[in-house]
Parts: C-alpha cells; structure tokens; sequence
C-alpha cells in the first residue's frame, strides 16, 4: 500500500466523490478511513472513533462479522459468479429466498428479485408496479407519487421520485407522471400545523386530493420510506403510513415500502412497515442486508401480485429487467450468513434500547445549547438533530456550523453525519451503551466549540 502522504495527496487527483462537488475533496480534504473493528473506525492517522453513521446506514451488525467474512471468502472459493438469467440459478440464491420469505412473512411478502444495491431496488420496484398493471389490462397506470423530502437513490427512477432538488435539478428533465406530497414533518410543512396526528390526516388529504386530481386510473404506486431517512430522519405519526395504505387500497394503487434503510431492525421492528402495521406489495431492501460487507439488494413481493405475474398466460408477464450482478452467489452467500447473524443477536431489541438511550440524550443537548432547534428519533438507531440559526424563527444553521459540529465531534471520539442543516446518527445495531455515551459527548463537544 502507498504511505499516508501518498494517499493524501492524491484523493482526489484520479477519481470524484459521490455526493459531493469534484472540487470540494480538493478544498476540504476527506477522512481516510484505513481500519474498523466492533463499532470503531479508525484512520489513515491512527484516530479512532465509534462510527455513529453506521457506514451509511449499513453496517448494522459492525465491522467484526466473522460470519459475514467467513461466508464471503467460502464462496468466492467454491463459486465466485454465476448469472441467475433465465436458464441458470445457483444453490445460495435459492436458499436465500427461502430464509428471506419466512423473515418478511408477517409482512406479506413471499417472493424475491435480487439487485446489487439500494437504487436497483427501487428502480425495480418502479418498474415492476407498471408491468403488474399492464398484466392485469390497465396499462393508462403509469404515473407514481411519493413524499417530498423522501429520498429513493439516484437512477432516474429513484431521482424522479425524490423528494429533495439536490438529487434531481442537475438532471433533469427526469421520468413524467411523478408527483410529490408534503412530507409528514412536523418541524416545518406547508401547513404550519405542528402536532403529528393533526399533520398526518392533512398529509393524507393531499394524497387523496393528488389522486383525484391525476386520477386514480392512471397512477402505479405511491412508494414511502416508513421513516424518512436521508431527508432528515423524519417519524410520521403512526397513523401516517396506515393511512397511505388504506387510500392507496381503496384506488388499485400499488405501495411501495422502500426499506432500504429500515429493514432488517434500524427501526427497533424488523421491518418499518412491521413497525407502522403495514403490508405493502413491494419493499425494497439492500443496505444490511449483507452488513455492508457486500454489494446485494432484495425487492420483496407481496403474494398478491405474484400472483398476477405467475398466472398470466398472455407473456406481458415477462421480466424484461434484471442487472448482471442479480443474485450474485457471494452476495446471497455474505445475505445467509448476514441473516442469520441478525436473527441470533436479536438486534432489534438492542436498537431500540440505544435509540431511547441517545434520543433523551439528543433532547438533553438541546436544552443545553441554542443552535438545535429540533430533535428527532425514538423509534429505534435513526436519530437527527436538526440546527438552526433562530429558534423562535427556524432559520436554518449556516452551512459551516453543522459541519463545525461534525469535525469537531470526530476528534472527540465520533464520526456523525451532516445532511443539510441536519447532522444524523445511524450507528451499528450492536451499539453499546458505552459507545452511546462516547458519541453523545463528543456531539456535546463540538457543540461547545459554536461558543468558544
């Protein structure tokens, strides 16, 4: 490996960052992280902090897995790649299939279309939603709608149903016959209504008011993360998703669930839609479902529309969709033994206790210090604080205060992420409430240094 200086220098010499501006790496060099262990990372200097991001929302299970590994360097000996189009499978995919449709049966959902990531899977989702309606003759159902400040990864897909302008003005034009709501976020919303259960019945009223104004003979799928992640982590009510899926029941639109960071226990529940009381007919998932330790995805499918597909003796039921690393033997392998792993730790349990932990802790740092204005979580390992210039006016922090607070926090023990004027905490699942308390201080600490 080159030397520290080497490595350095040339980050951003020969390739670009996701998410960020090409210049930005020059002008604000990264951390190089070179190392992790349990639920800390460490450096190209040697600092080692609790990772309170979790990778990217990923590593639920940390970054000592030995199953994971063991699983992953198995099968690359036995069998590294194998295509699952039609006429071959393999033995790992199979199984996997099984395992995953007893996991997410209390959420209805019995079949699996494999992907290699977050974005694959909902432009899966997408895509399948519009074929389902063509099979069943009610081809005029194309359009989706979706929540603003939701975030469904970066295809053209995923970005046409974005909530958020940063992942969608550079690019556009993007997909017609996507449409956006208001977002149940009780901080700020167009109706300036700030209790919850009071947001949720107008948020759902848009909805039904969008629907009537489009038409409901030509809508797809409605498709919602249970918690909204990358935009803030933002709670509905919990009538809110309920709700969505009465309305989308009652109009033959498909929901989608997408639960690429939900699944598999974030929540505190095993699923966010298990979590809300919901049964949708797609859910996307990626992210832990290989602890990160893979590149691999999942959209699961409702029995209802399976159905649909394998009954139909027309050929519009064809999958004409699919991506070369689908099913991918060392992904379903890392996926078994990833799992597995889950369901034996129970981290569901350990979720919940250490997302109470930190979110009284979150609502004690905003009593002490001005600059939070909102906290958000209680509802497992997705946390944000939400910084702001004036309380009594919600002004948004200035752009180097959050990320003040993040350097700040890192070279006190914590490695969190900024979002906007949000700064998120989306730690490993195996989080100990020692690790809480290290990240807790060192939020206190870079909050501090705003008044030093």
């Amino acid at each position: 490996m080159k030397d520290a200086n080497f490595l350095k220098a040339h980050n951003a010499r020969s390739y670009w960052h996701p998410m960020t501006a090409p210049s930005d790496s020059h002008a604000n060099p990264p951390t190089i992280v070179t190392g992790a262990h349990g639920t800390r990372i460490r450096d190209i200097d040697g600092h080692e902090v609790v990772d309170g991001v979790g990778g990217l929302w990923n590593v639920n299970l940390g970054y000592s897995c030995q199953p994971v590994k063991d699983a992953i360097a198995a099968q690359l000996d036995r069998l590294p790649y194998y295509s699952i189009f039609r006429g071959t499978s393999n033995d790992c995919v199979i199984e996997l299939a099984e395992e995953l449709r007893d996991f997410f049966a209390p959420d209805g959902l019995t079949r699996a279309f494999y992907t290699s990531g977050g974005s694959d899977s909902v432009e899966t989702a997408l895509r399948l939603a519009r074929q389902y309606h063509k099979i069943r003759g009610e081809a005029g159902r194309v359009k989706f709608l979706s929540l603003k400040k939701g975030y469904h990864g970066t295809h053209f897909g995923g970005a046409s149903v974005n909530g958020n302008a940063n992942f969608r003005t550079a690019y556009e034009p993007l997909l017609p016959g996507c449409h956006h709501i208001p977002a149940p976020y009780a901080y700020r919303n167009p109706f300036n209504e700030s209790d919850p259960a009071r947001l949720a019945q107008l948020c759902l009223a848009a909805l039904e008011d969008e629907i009537a104004f489009q038409g409901a003979g030509t809508i797809a799928a409605f498709i919602m993360e249970p918690i909204l992640g990358a935009g803030g982590v933002i709670p509905p009510h919990p009538g809110f998703m309920p709700g969505v899926e009465a309305i989308c029941r009652k109009n033959g639109i498909l929901l989608i669930a997408d639960e690429v960071i939900t699944a598999f226990g974030r929540t505190g529940a095993w699923s966010g839609s298990r979590l809300w009381g919901v049964k949708p007919d797609f859910m996307c998932t990626a992210k832990a479902i290989t602890n990160g330790y893979f590149p691999f995805g999942a959209v699961m499918i409702a029995e209802g529309v399976a159905e649909v597909f394998e009954s139909d003796e027309t050929g519009r039921a064809a999958i004409g969709h699919g991506y070369t690393y689908s099913g991918h033997p060392v992904g379903a392998a890392a996926a078994l033994a990833c799992l597995a792993e889950t369901k034996r730790l129970n981290v569901v349990d350990n979720a919940a206790a250490r997302g109470a932990q930190l979110f009284a802790g979150l609502q004690a740092l905003q009593a002490k210090h001005e600059v939070i204005g909102d906290v958000r979580g209680g509802h497992g390992l997705m946390l944000a604080l939400e910084l702001v210039a004036d309380r009594a006016t919600k002004k948004p922090a200035d752009k180097p205060v959050p990320a003040k607070v993040q350097d700040m926090a890192y070279k006190a023990g914590a490695m969190v992420r900024v979002s906007g004027p949000n700064i998120i905490l989306s730690p490993p699942l195996v989080l100990t409430g020692a690790d809480a308390d290290v990240i807790l201080a060192a939020l206190d600490t870079g909050f501090a240094s705003l008044t030093a």
